[in-house]
């Protein structure tokens, strides 16, 4: 299939071909897997697990998360398949559940996007922080202005970088993926070498971290299973974004076959890289209670304590080399998202957001505003796991939508498939990824990430009036194309 080809089947669903056209199969994996990044949420968010219940978190808590999520990720890329759009889920919300719950989607994917972009450069403000100054202190006013500022001027190279065109962002995201894989392999290698010892059952030992036993990441708690589900959260964050391989399909060659394969793999090739990368770091702890005791800490005390001082500084600007790429895909994703939102007249200022540079065939306003709202939220929340929690709600509540209706779709008013299919799988699996999305959802609203419950039930309510009082009247939704007759409501 050539580029032509891929331009008359984005006619076929009503669009025109507006940007450049230029992603291979590699660099749509990439795109993903840099977004996913393991160097990144699982490295800054590596307390968020171990602090719970310690190793099993990693252990068994990794894994069996990471096949929920690819369960999530196949049934994504069989509708991403069938109608490989920028939109992505809001586009397939729209197709086969109406254009209410595509608007509802898109909103809700577009939060999740700005929010994740927020997680990941705090997270790297945080990180690089912890790495090389230990005395830091992100609580503190002057530490919470010094991350507010950094992370803005990180946020303003990252989408100056995306201003420039998807020719600049490809040779990155291309050079992302080979680094991320390149540099977990070199950190897993050194911790295991330096490991005093090759304890295997710390992976699968739990112990109650709750309080300050944990650096009081979680309160203390006696219930192991609460706690054993809120490191879950470790995995769910670090394994999110996957949809961003479909939000480059209008870039993307042959999109109908790459990008499905671009989302499953960027969720394989990242759950065994990252699961092998964080056993490594529980095995090369010197005592798991004194690294729990720090906190967020935890890892940048694991590494200086396993590694010589050397090469724990080689690896550290390995990984936040990689943390800062994650978030200039995420700007890449999360822009095209915004823009295939405004196209259809789903935005405020969709004109001005729906316009491509025609030097460099980008959405300008949509990468500034994406930009611009994701330090803004770290304003709102300076708070670190919060903000992963409400990134993680947004996600999969835009993930679980489209889901469940396609499921509900399937075979009834679903019948046109693209080349990349589960076949008998696509049901079962549709279940167990609407079982998932809907119980991480009540698991990120717990203590104490209680005020994730208040941003995101004042998201519902934003909606509501927002739909019932404005857009029902005002948004036609995608537009009718041969492939996509779709449902009215």
């Amino acid at each position: 299939m050539t580029p032509d080809d891929d331009a008359r089947t984005l006619r076929r669903m009503g669009y025109a071909q507006e940007l450049a056209r230029c992603l291979g199969g590699f660099s749509n994996f990439a795109i993903s897997l840099s977004i996913i990044c393991v160097l990144a949420g699982g490295l800054t968010s590596f307390h968020v697990g171990f602090c719970s219940v310690g190793g099993v978190a990693v252990g068994v808590g990794w894994p069996l998360m990471c096949l929920l999520s690819l369960a999530v990720a196949a049934t994504m890329g069989q509708v991403a398949s069938a109608f490989p759009t920028a939109g992505g889920l809001y586009h397939w919300a729209s197709v086969l559940g109406g254009r209410g719950w595509g608007w509802a989607t898109a909103w809700f994917n577009l939060a999740g996007l700005v929010t994740v972009l927020a997680a990941i450069n705090v997270g790297t403000f945080r990180f690089a922080a912890a790495a090389f100054d230990p005395a830091f202190d992100a609580a503190d006013p002057a530490g919470l202005r010094l991350q507010f500022l950094v992370v803005a001027l990180m946020t303003a190279s990252q989408a100056a970088v995306n201003h420039l065109g998807i020719r600049v962002t490809r040779v990155l995201t291309d050079f992302s993926g080979w680094w991320i894989l390149a540099a977990s392999a070199a950190l897993t290698l050194a911790l295991l070498a330096y490991a005093p010892s090759l304890d295997f059952v710390r992976l699968l030992t739990v112990t109650n971290y709750s309080g300050e036993a944990g650096g009081n990441v979680w309160p203390e708690t006696g219930s192991l299973a609460l706690l054993f589900t809120l490191g879950l959260l470790l995995p769910a964050y670090t394994i999110t974004g996957f949809d961003a391989s479909a939000h480059a399909a209008e870039e993307t060659v042959h999109a109908a076959d790459a990008v499905p394969r671009g989302i499953v793999r960027s969720v394989l090739v990242s759950g065994v890289a990252g699961w092998v990368m964080l056993c490594a770091v529980v095995l090369a702890m010197p005592d798991p209670d004194a690294a729990a005791v720090l906190g967020e800490k935890a890892f940048a005390h694991t590494l200086t304590a396993a590694v010589p001082g050397w090469l724990a500084t080689a690896l550290f600007g390995a990984a936040v080399v990689a943390q800062y790429l994650c978030g200039l895909a995420t700007v890449t994703s999360a822009s095209r998202m915004a823009f295939a939102f405004a196209r259809d007249g789903g935005m405020p200022f969709h004109a001005a957001v729906r316009w491509v540079s025609p030097r460099f065939q980008t959405p300008p306003v949509a990468v500034w505003g994406v930009a611009v709202a994701a330090v803004a939220f770290t304003a709102y929340t300076p708070v670190y796991t919060t903000i992963t929690a409400v990134c993680v709600i947004f996600l999969y509540v835009s993930y679980v939508v489209p889901t469940a209706i396609g499921l509900l779709a399937h075979g009834r008013w679903w019948t046109a498939f693209g080349p990349w299919t589960l076949g008998i799988w696509y049901r079962p699996l549709a279940v167990v990824s609407v079982v998932a999305c809907v119980g991480l959802i009540v698991v990120g609203v717990q203590p104490p990430n209680d005020q994730a419950a208040y941003v995101v039930l004042g998201m519902v309510a934003l909606l509501t009036v927002g739909w019932f009082g404005h857009a029902r009247r005002t948004f036609p939704g995608p537009p009718r194309g041969v492939l996509t007759g779709g449902r009215d409501e």
